[in-house]
Formats: C-alpha cells, structure tokens, sequence
C-alpha cells in the first residue's frame, strides 16, 4: 500500500485557490449521477444555516464514521456547516465510489421550510478528470 499523494488525488480548488488550480477546471468533467435530498435537516441545532442557501450553492459531502449507517454521508455547506446526511436509500454505492478515492459535490436545486424542518433538495455530481 502506498502513502504517496499526487496533485490528483487532490480536488484542483484545494490545491492552489484562484491561481493555478484554474488551469485544471477544463479538464474536469461532472458526471451526474442523481437527485436527492437532505435528510436529517430537523436536527440541525443552528437553522440558520438553511436560511442563506440558494439555488446552484456548491455542497460538500464527505464520509463519516457513524454508530447508526457505516455508509453514512454528510451534507455540508460552503462554509461547511453540517446540514444533514444523504439519505440511507442513496448512499451505499455512493459511500463506495467516495472509500475508492473519487470526489463527489453536491449543487443544490431547492430550499424550502416545512413546518419543523427544511426540505433541501440536490444533485449529486462526480468529478473526474
């Protein structure tokens, strides 16, 4: 097994923000791979966070070690606030391409408050070069 890290295994926006990473966005391709939404939202402790987000936002997601889904997903935000989890129903083969080393990013679609908990809806994208 090797430790050994390369500019690819690196998203080009954590490499060198705003200067050189630039040179690589034409060679990255999105690759939808589906529709989703957040679940979890309701218990968010600070709802604010829902409040500014917006249509075409970027959202992270990264793995998570958690007691209750081994594949869980997390949601975060820009400033990356937690939002919630993808859903059980989504995240196994997802989780897998994730533990393989590939990079996936949520946009979002829509954000709307429903009585105790917001519905916040997103497409699932993988990066590939």
């Amino acid at each position: 097994m090797s430790f050994e890290l390369s500019l690819k295994d690196f998203p080009p926006s954590l490499i060198l923000p705003g200067s050189i990473s630039n040179l690589f966005d034409p060679l990255i391709k999105e690759i939808f791979l589906l529709d989703t939404f957040v679940a979890g939202t309701s218990h968010v402790k600070d709802a604010r966070v829902f409040e500014s987000l917006k249509r075409k936002d970027a959202l992270f997601l990264c793995r998570e070690e958690n007691e209750y889904d081994a594949m869980a997903i997390l949601v975060l935000d820009r400033d990356h606030c937690k939002l919630g989890y993808v859903p059980k129903k989504d995240n196994l083969i997802l989780a897998r391409l994730m533990d393989g080393g590939k990079l996936l990013k949520g946009k979002v679609e829509s954000v709307e408050k429903k009585g105790g908990y917001w519905k916040v809806e997103f497409k699932i994208f993988m990066m590939d070069f």
